[in-house]
């Protein structure tokens, strides 16, 4: 499939139901049954700094660190849909922000060696040109700028509970694989009423694609809330899972 035809199928996808994620998965969240910013403290004192989001979806994130001062805020996101939300979100709220509808991978008029930080909550595995993107990203950073993303952990679409016919797993608390975790290649997900396409990248794909963009990661993190982790009245399948295997994942990376 070709990396336009994926786009346009996702893009569809937000500018229709970009209504139903209002506000998810933002700031300070990193991810669902994830530690958040107020334990990983990533964007330090933001006052006055210069802020990229890629996909930045209902501007959530650019409103939390508007709130404490950022002094720019830029957004890019694939759906117009989404920037509608954002702008009008944001204005509610006596912000402003400098919003782009582009894909990330595309030439986008933003300027070079200009931010401080540049961060994407959740949106950073919709590219369908890692290597791009990440290097795109590293010329819009200043120097010793940083860049956050997260994700969900390559393990989410691989491991999961067994069905119910294997009932002497599930009573042992096992897990099984049910995707190879090497394979990238781009599957179909039905979501709503619709579907997605997305592809399974492996952690040493994004560790070496930072690496070759021009970063030096300082910390990588994949460890599920506290609450998640240790509630025993929280029996969800989400929660189990979640107890032997990272949902998510997030890294912090400093532009050399």
């Amino acid at each position: 499939m070709q990396n336009e035809s994926i786009m346009d199928k996702n893009r569809q996808y937000w500018n229709e139901h970009a209504d139903l994620w209002f506000g998810t998965t933002a700031l300070p969240e990193y991810g669902v049954r994830f530690v958040t910013e107020d334990d990983l403290h990533f964007f330090k004192d933001v006052a006055g700094k210069k802020v990229l989001e890629i996909c930045c979806g209902s501007g959530h994130s650019l409103k939390y660190l508007a709130d404490r001062n950022a002094g720019e805020l830029w957004g890019v996101d694939i759906s117009q849909k989404q920037l509608d939300n954002a702008q009008a979100y944001l204005a509610e709220n006596g912000y402003h922000a400098k919003l782009t509808c582009s894909p990330m991978e595309a030439d986008i008029d933003i300027p070079t060696d200009y931010f401080d930080y540049v961060y994407s909550i959740y949106g950073i595995g919709w590219t369908t040109d890692l290597q791009g993107t990440f290097q795109k990203i590293a010329s819009y950073l200043k120097k010793d700028g940083v860049f956050i993303f997260s994700w969900h952990h390559t393990l989410h679409y691989c491991v999961t509970l067994p069905c119910e016919e294997h009932r002497d797993l599930i009573e042992d608390g096992q897990l099984v694989m049910t995707k190879s975790y090497f394979d990238e290649s781009y599957f179909k997900m039905p979501v709503h009423d619709s579907e997605i396409i997305l592809c399974n990248r492996k952690i040493s794909t994004y560790v070496n694609a930072l690496a070759r963009a021009g970063f030096v990661i300082e910390q990588m993190v994949e460890e599920n809330d506290r609450k998640t982790m240790t509630d025993p009245e929280d029996t969800s399948d989400m929660a189990r899972k979640a107890k032997m295997r990272p949902i998510s994942v997030c890294f912090k990376a400093r532009k050399l």
